[in-house]
């Protein structure tokens, strides 16, 4: 009788386990450090992050810079005027560039299908929503703060004028780059809900720049008091808002680090809406 093919292949006999391989690899349970290493791989390997801070140094630097050297050449209001707050001028057009890139931060996932890989690898949303906003965040502050900084002491050394206080000169850099770097996490909630490019990056534009624009067709004078709240809580009034120590748009205006204060609090209930979709929502 001939041996059963099995046998032959030494395949154990029958009633007899094989030994279970066991991989000399260690296995573990992945945590957020890991995450945060993946995200930090993704948005330092994409062009659009080099793209859009490149933008953005590159606007406070000349914008900044270039009104300061006006306002020297021309003398006005250099003796009483602080130049820090000229910072401002930068800091509008270079927060355009952060909004586009904090909605292509989670967007272009959904736009490519890659949200699915990402959450193969990593199926806590939770997780993957807090390691993007922690990688964002810190990238675009540390960026936003180290050219506020050099714009401040630039614009402070051409156009002089009356000292300021450490305060001042706190809100001017690190305040700055906290306000861009939260209007930037603002935008990648907007994405997580809206799941769309394009559409996330509007809707944020429309949020920097429409409170303005409408407010300048408020005539009558029953709208007077949506106008005036409206001057006074825009995103580019609350810029201007951050380099004051006194509320610029009336008594009752934010000043000093309460724009700061207020984004937070906005950002924080995005973040938590965006968190809410990603559990609700199949990829």
């Amino acid at each position: 009788m001939t041996t059963p093919p099995a046998q032959q292949a030494g395949a154990p006999a029958p009633g007899v386990y094989a030994p279970v391989y066991v991989s000399p690899i260690p296995v573990r349970r992945a945590h957020l450090g890991d995450a945060l290493a993946s995200e930090w791989t993704k948005i330092r390997s994409v062009r659009s992050t080099m793209w859009t801070l490149g933008v953005l140094v590159l606007l406070m630097v000349s914008i900044g810079i270039g009104v300061a050297a006006l306002v020297a050449a021309s003398g006005v209001g250099t003796e009483s005027d602080p130049a820090l707050g000229l910072g401002f001028f930068g800091l509008l057009p270079g927060s355009i560039c952060v909004i586009t890139l904090g909605v292509l931060t989670i967007a272009s996932e959904y736009g490519t299908g890659m949200i699915r890989t990402t959450l193969t690898a990593c199926p806590s949303r939770g997780r993957v929503l807090a390691a993007k906003a922690i990688v964002f965040f810190l990238l675009v502050f540390a960026i936003t703060t180290v050219t506020a900084t050099l714009v401040a002491v630039a614009q402070y050394g051409l156009v002089g004028g009356p000292e300021q206080d450490a305060g001042a000169w706190l809100r001017a850099t690190v305040g700055a780059g906290l306000y861009i770097a939260l209007l930037g996490l603002l935008s990648m909630a907007v994405g997580t809900i809206i799941r769309h490019s394009a559409g996330a990056i509007t809707i944020m534009i429309g949020v920097l720049l429409l409170p303005l624009v409408a407010g300048l067709f408020m005539f009558t004078e029953s709208l007077q008091g949506l106008q005036e709240a409206l001057f006074t809580y825009a995103v580019p009034s609350q810029m201007i808002a951050l380099y004051a120590d006194v509320p610029p748009f009336g008594a009752d205006g934010p000043s000093g680090w309460e724009p700061v204060l207020i984004l937070i609090g906005v950002t924080g209930l995005a973040l938590g809406a965006a968190y809410a979709a990603m559990r609700a929502q199949d990829v």
